[in-house]
């Protein structure tokens, strides 16, 4: 019986994909093979040593500590693209509420007052204050062709835009989904100059972090509409504020409120609504749950963001599951040890990602604990599993 360990309420979609007759699942359990979650922070988390994966129901995982699971051998999921669709409609409803005004335009209708006669006259009079402009012919730059990055620039092209795009990670798997209409930079600093809105969707990390700064803000286009539905960080706060007050800016529309922006007049900010509709968390809890089942029941690893990505359809033999760090004579040292318990190796598949390396090995005799136990002597190996 697998024991997951939800942090989160996770849909019951997704839940359904565990099958209750080998997965017992709580809120709170003993000795978890799995935890499922979405925003719990892990940071100051006792890991469980019996745990072998996490499931994250989204695409960031900042709020796990990703580095201590590498280092004990346990494989983070995510679920990247699940909920795409949302934020791309989220950001498109940011830019019509970016470039139309109306935002200011709701809180302006709200607070009218007297009879219905009165309203009317106060209206034609206070529109002219909410004209905007449209979008079919103004430029959109996307930082980050992910999925989420990819969904948004194939829709604003759809709406008559012209799109930029900068990535330079992008797979040759995420380029086909990619319209050719779309404009490559080759850098950030390339693309700003030539934008009037710009959206970001990549993780924040070092070289994500205040990626629109004063100085970048200095070589933008007047009148830019910026856009920040992936991570707090990513945008400098104070130097768009400053830059909305000398006019070059002309809206900010993110998901991350703080005192500083959300009573300013020319910034839009939403209580972190990117995936916040239930076809995305069904999405993400469905996606999340079906690769930590196939981990668990088959080793293999799909979408992880420290593990490889590792595949090798089951055999007749027994299936031996060995996490190591990355270093030489690994495999001939696993190999040894199988020899010497006079096993034969039906099939075997072995990657690698940065310092971490995984090895799915099928041997036509059943993995006692005295192998196990063997293999776990190896120096480097950080995690072996009998499945």
């Amino acid at each position: 019986m697998n024991k997951i360990l939800t942090l989160n309420n996770i849909s019951v979609a997704g839940l359904e994909k565990l099958p209750r007759d080998n997965y017992e699942i709580a809120s709170e359990i003993q000795h978890p093979d799995a935890i499922l979650l979405r925003s719990f922070k892990m940071h100051d988390m006792e890991i469980p040593e019996t745990l072998k994966a996490v499931g994250r129901a989204g695409a960031g995982v900042n709020n796990i500590p990703v580095d201590k699971m590498s280092a004990k051998g346990v494989v983070v999921f995510n679920a990247p693209g699940a909920n795409a669709n949302a934020v791309k409609e989220l950001v498109l409803a940011g830019m019509l509420m970016g470039c139309r005004n109306l935002g200011q335009a709701w809180d302006f209708a709200r607070k009218l007052e007297g009879t219905d006669e009165v309203i009317s006259k106060d209206v034609e009079a206070g529109k002219k204050n909410f004209g905007g402009f449209e979008l079919p012919g103004r430029t959109l730059g996307v930082v980050g062709l992910g999925a989420i990055g990819r969904y948004v620039a194939n829709a604003a092209l759809d709406l008559g835009m012209k799109v930029i795009g900068f990535d330079p990670g992008i797979t040759v798997e995420g380029a086909w989904q990619l319209s050719s209409e779309v404009e490559k930079a080759s850098s950030i600093d390339e693309m700003i100059g030539k934008v009037d809105f710009i959206t970001f969707h990549v993780p924040l990390i070092e070289a994500t972090a205040n990626m629109i700064n004063a100085e970048r803000l200095k070589l933008m286009k007047d009148n830019v509409i910026i856009l920040n539905f992936a991570r707090n960080g990513i945008i400098d706060d104070e130097a768009v504020s400053a830059a909305i007050k000398s006019g070059k800016v002309y809206a900010y529309v993110c998901d991350f409120p703080s005192n500083l922006l959300k009573n300013h007049e020319r910034v839009i900010t939403l209580p972190h609504l990117g995936a916040s509709t239930g076809e995305a968390e069904d999405n993400c809890a469905i996606m999340v749950a079906e690769q930590v089942r196939d981990y668990l029941e088959n080793g293999n690893i799909k979408n992880s963001v420290n593990f490889p990505e590792v595949k090798l359809p089951r055999s007749e033999g027994h299936r031996v599951t060995i996490v190591n760090s990355n270093v030489p004579d690994m495999i001939g040292q696993i190999s040894s040890a199988l020899a010497k318990k006079g096993m034969n190796i039906i099939d075997m598949l072995n990657k690698s990602k940065g310092d971490i390396a995984y090895t799915i090995i099928d041997i036509d005799k059943k993995a006692d604990d005295e192998l196990i136990a063997e293999l776990k002597k190896i120096n480097g190996v950080l995690n072996v599993r009998a499945i």
